[in-house]
């Protein structure tokens, strides 16, 4: 069985809430590494630090060329896509998708050729349809993915877009317990990576 260690998930309208819930209900030896984005554009963000209150994970904005760790939470900075290449974290300036930058789409992209089977690819709540796409890679790669139930969600076009690729879908409550068990097990076999 691949270990499911790393964890990329995605918000946009609403998602500053549902990701402090979400983090919340980690432990403080989750044996994966988590990266967000939410929807911010080029605004200043504090998105970590309200993480970090929310959460015994330390949650920092990614660094380009940063060796991700489990345990640690990354999240996107202001005005940057950020990506998984190898055991790295990348930030691109590249075009917007879906109207953003950061958009959730290109780490999820990312993760599925990257990491493939190791991956939980997360779309909670937002508007219009960024992760959708993206969520369909990680499942084709392998990856395991989770969508917030549209109707549990602030704002649900994201989660209603994304649904027909996830392979779960549930409410925000239920959704750490979910994904401390997908990360877990003593027949999980761990890679060599960080």
């Amino acid at each position: 069985m691949t270990c499911k260690d790393f964890i990329a998930i995605g918000a946009s309208w609403g998602g500053v809430d549902a990701l402090r819930t979400l983090v919340a209900g980690f432990p403080d030896d989750l044996p994966a590494t988590i990266a967000i984005v939410q929807h911010v554009g080029a605004h200043g963000s504090i998105l970590p630090s309200l993480l970090s209150t929310a959460d015994p994970l330390l949650a920092v904005h990614a660094g380009d060329g940063e060796k991700f760790q489990r345990g640690r939470i990354y999240v996107a900075p202001p005005d940057f896509h950020l990506l998984v290449d190898g055991e790295c974290l990348r930030l691109s300036h590249g075009p917007k998708e879906n109207f953003a930058r950061p958009a959730i789409d290109p780490l999820l992209r990312s993760v599925a050729s990257t990491l493939g089977a190791r991956s939980i690819g997360v779309v909670l709540t937002g508007m219009l349809q960024d992760g959708a796409a993206g969520l369909s890679a990680i499942r084709a790669s392998g990856g395991t993915t989770i969508v917030q139930d549209p109707d549990d969600a602030f704002a649900s076009d994201m989660p209603r877009h994304a649904a027909p690729y996830a392979d779960y879908v549930l409410p925000l409550a239920r959704l750490s317990a979910w994904l401390v068990e997908l990360t877990g097990g003593a027949d999980c076999v761990r890679s060599g990576a960080p």
